[in-house]
């Protein structure tokens, strides 16, 4: 499960760095990035269709999903996207940057609804969505921006937004091509000031 809102930072015992911001590189930190999709897909399934759903019946909901994305939250239309092969790449439908039917899929993705939980900024659903799919998808990002979202999603699964200014000063260093450890501190401060 993600963190509650307001919950602190917890560290990570395999990669040391904060939970889910190990991600892609830590194993441990990416099954947690990725369990944040799965809890919102067994939560629609559980709702909807009750605790007796067949792999076969899986697939068919998950390409009902994928047809009408505008319906369901963004973490069902992922874990959707996560059961359906491309029949071009042969891997998860919308994972493959470079792969045309994939890069529509990842791009049709963004029309899912985004629900901010209740005692956190508007927006902050958005900002956790988005640096989500950067980290699950980080082919054709750029190393910073990709070790950016990466630092950040922590705090923001805790309920922080940045303010535009320190979201324009985490950019600029990113566009800088900040080194690891200057994100790493930028976004440490970002976090202790927020709780």
């Amino acid at each position: 499960m993600r963190p509650a809102v307001g919950e602190a930072l917890r560290r990570c015992p395999s990669c040391g760095g904060w939970e889910y911001g190990g991600a892609p590189d830590c194993p441990r930190c990416a099954e947690l990035v990725d369990a944040i999709v799965e809890e919102g897909w067994r939560d629609v399934l559980l709702r909807e269709f009750g605790d007796r759903v067949a792999p076969a019946d899986e697939r068919a909901i998950a390409e009902m999903v994928a047809d009408e994305p505008d319906r369901h939250d963004w973490r069902v239309v992922d874990a959707a996207l996560d059961r359906l092969t491309c029949a071009e790449c042969g891997g998860p439908l919308g994972r493959q940057a470079g792969c045309p039917r994939c890069d529509v899929a990842n791009g049709i993705r963004y029309v899912a609804r985004e629900t901010d939980r209740p005692g956190v900024p508007p927006g902050n659903e958005h900002a956790i969505r988005v640096n989500v799919s950067v980290v699950r998808r980080p082919e054709g990002i750029s190393v910073p921006e990709v070790l950016a979202r990466r630092l950040l999603l922590p705090a923001l699964l805790t309920g922080f937004l940045p303010t535009r200014e320190q979201a324009q000063r985490l950019g600029a260093l990113v566009k800088r091509g900040a080194r690891a450890e200057d994100l790493a501190v930028a976004i440490d401060e970002l976090a202790a000031a927020a709780g």
